[in-house]
């Protein structure tokens, strides 16, 4: 199926992703300024119906100038409102593949909004990840980043990394989190003895939650397809309730660490991760013995500290 487009054809968007993403932030801005449906439509000369679809994520051609006029109402910066206006233009291909590096601002950065508009994460981690970092190993590694030498910048990023850990610790509808975790992470010194025992008492600690299952994938299975790899998650996401038009597919997120960050979601690269992160599962530990390993080694980080 092909639509017409400024007298060319084109497939029909696959993704509600972009949109998606465009529609929150621009839902987030909308209620930081107080502005109810249709007060801000009547200032961009739209209908209550128009913009509320496009929060939702429901139109798959947003215009740009609708997008600039209501960055402008709510007082968006010139960086985020060119990734609004990037990502409108995204939202109009299909196979919708990009790449976003950097912290834009809370409310508009790429994988924070994924991650907590998911059901379901399945990560795959040679350290501990975000969402189950304590502070002072989250402070440790962004603290070794070159280029984050202020300590307030220093201390705001940690302090956003612990905000994100929420959506898997709340009472109500947690994410479900599965964490398929090297056995190296468990031996990587991040901070000194003392901050890896607090840490790996934490992770034995907080994979006991129902929503929470942490895999040790040990040094003894090797590789997994006979390759290495790095960091990737697989985000999931539900149906609307009654209306699985505008459901969001799964995506893969790959972190790029001093590169950019990138997003799949063409159906055969998220197979493929899937399929991938089956095979690690399968050699990983279970969870019992995942905690007794995590407990072991934590023993030994006490040890170091007499």
């Amino acid at each position: 199926m092909t639509i017409a487009h400024d007298g060319e054809e084109e497939a029909a968007p696959s993704s509600t992703l972009p949109r998606r993403q465009l529609g929150r932030f621009l839902r987030e801005w909308r209620e930081a300024n107080g502005f109810t449906l249709a007060a801000a439509a009547k200032l961009v000369d739209l209908s209550q119906s128009a913009l509320q679809r496009i929060e939702a994520g429901q139109t798959q051609k947003v215009r740009k100038q609708d997008v600039r006029a209501l960055c402008e109402t709510y007082g968006v910066g010139s960086v985020d409102t060119r990734a609004a206006i990037d990502l409108a233009t995204a939202a109009r291909t299909q196979g919708w593949y990009h790449a976003y590096g950097g912290l834009y601002s809370d409310a508009f950065n790429m994988y924070i909004g994924l991650e907590a508009a998911a059901y379901r994460l399945i990560t795959y981690h040679e350290h501990i990840p975000g969402l189950l970092q304590t502070a002072d190993y989250a402070r440790s590694i962004i603290s070794a980043y070159p280029g984050f030498t202020s300590g307030s910048d220093i201390d705001r990023r940690v302090e956003h990394r612990m905000l994100r850990q929420a959506i898997v610790t709340r009472k109500t509808n947690p994410v479900v989190l599965e964490v398929l975790l090297h056995e190296s992470a468990l031996h990587r010194v991040i901070g000194g003895s003392r901050i890896m025992a607090a840490q790996l008492r934490h992770i034995a600690e907080v994979s006991k939650r129902p929503n929470i299952s942490v895999r040790i994938h040990p040094y003894a299975a090797g590789l997994a397809w006979g390759m290495p790899r790095g960091s990737f998650t697989i985000l999931e996401f539900d149906a609307d309730a009654g209306n699985n038009e505008f459901a969001e597919p799964p995506i893969v997120y790959i972190e790029g660490g001093p590169t950019q960050d990138v997003y799949l979601e063409k159906a055969d690269d998220v197979r493929l991760y899937s399929e991938l992160a089956s095979a690690i599962r399968s050699a990983a530990l279970e969870d019992d013995q995942t905690r007794d390993l995590v407990r072991r080694v934590t023993k030994e980080f006490e040890y170091d500290q007499r």
